[in-house]
């Protein structure tokens, strides 16, 4: 029986793995940072028991309540990935499983990897609407990518989407993947008239140190990048800093920040209601894009979410309320779940991948029945 994690995005440290019903396991913190939740591990052995994996500091990570009702990701393909019985006992972490196959893979949510995130790229530059912009180099030296996509043009509008700020949240690169499948289909309407109107600046991946890393939350330098956006700096937080700078220089129309929660078992966003220039107008935005979205897809919801920021008291370091108060416009955080979406649920997959997608390529109405409202 062996237990590894040294590839991309692998995170788990052996404790113990002295027979198959007595494992014990422990998820590694994020570098220079005390976060930790993000999981991925491989796991092999003769397949002709019940295993037994008990992550033991579960009840001391970033998020504990977001144990509760949770189910690990499994796959045997890396392909497919199911939900396996896992239990929490307000301290440990327990996973039960079966393996049907000699090798298994267990992860905190289906990942997203670094080759995937480069195919990505370089698949969507090869349509003739979509270019690839490389905006520098993070601090271990990886590529800051940025996809526009349509045709400059001061008339249309400036619509910026970025994902994965916190490097765990791997569900918001799957949402980009599908967003961007159905932003550049040739025969898709909603697309088609979305790039009449607009131009797209997409950053799928906000974070690749960290999710090459294995972190939850933060870089490499262990900063939370969604608490950088006031003041970044080339030497702690590059990935915002030459993303806020091309922002500076492009403008921007409406912003949506992609993320995953821990603990809510919904899909719903977060907006800029706490910020000094939030009005009537912003307001009315955020109704008609809300709206719009329910009506596309029961996956989205609004009755769940967080707190609203009191006037002026949003936290001006996040990505949604920096944006939202230094351009006036339309700005939103995304949340969707780890575990499942309440509303719907799926025994065998929860939240998966694939739902991630499906909301992605779902988005693009909503966005189109703000569009001619967004200046």
């Amino acid at each position: 029986m062996r237990i590894t994690s040294n590839f991309d995005s692998g995170n788990i440290e052996v404790l113990e793995a002295s027979s198959p019903d007595n494992i014990k396991l422990a998820i590694r913190k994020d570098n220079q940072s005390d976060f930790y939740q993000w999981f991925h591990f491989r796991l092999s052995t003769p397949h002709n028991q019940v295993h037994k994996l008990t992550l033991t500091n579960a009840g001391d990570s970033a998020y504990p309540d977001g144990w509760k009702d949770y189910q690990a990701v499994a796959s045997y393909d890396r392909q497919t990935w199911f939900r396996v019985e896992t239990d929490y006992n307000g301290k440990e972490l327990t996973i039960t499983h079966y393996p049907e196959a000699e090798s298994v893979y267990f992860a905190y949510f289906a990942p997203y990897s670094y080759e995937r995130h480069m195919d990505l790229l370089h698949q969507a530059q090869s349509d003739y609407n979509c270019q690839l912009v490389e905006l520098g180099a993070t601090l271990d030296g990886r590529d800051m990518s940025m996809l526009v996509v349509g045709e400059p043009d001061d008339s249309k509008k400036k619509i910026w989407v970025i994902a994965r700020q916190h490097p765990g949240e791997s569900m918001a690169e799957w949402f980009i993947e599908g967003f961007l499948d159905r932003l550049l289909d040739e025969d898709d309407g909603v697309a088609r008239a979305l790039l009449e109107k607009a131009v797209f600046y997409v950053v799928p991946n906000m974070n690749p140190d960290g999710s090459v890393r294995g972190h939850l939350r933060t870089n490499a330098a262990g900063m939370n990048l969604n608490r950088e956006w006031l003041n970044p700096s080339m030497e702690k937080s590059p990935e915002v800093f030459l993303v806020r700078q091309k922002m500076q220089e492009i403008g921007c129309d409406m912003f949506l920040d992609i993320h995953g929660d821990e603990n809510l078992p919904y899909n719903f966003v977060a907006g800029s209601e706490g910020v000094p220039s939030y009005n009537e107008r912003i307001k009315q935005l955020e109704n008609l894009f809300k709206q719009s979205w329910l009506t596309v897809t029961p996956e989205f919801q609004t009755e769940y979410g967080y707190e609203l920021d009191a006037p002026g008291q949003a936290n001006m370091t996040i990505a949604t309320a920096w944006v939202g108060e230094q351009f006036n416009c339309l700005a939103y955080t995304v949340e969707m779940p780890f575990k499942d979406n309440a509303n719907l649920p799926d025994e065998a997959y929860g939240w998966s991948d694939i739902r991630s997608m499906k909301l992605g390529q779902d988005v693009l109405p909503a966005v189109l029945a703000v569009a001619d409202k967004l200046r």
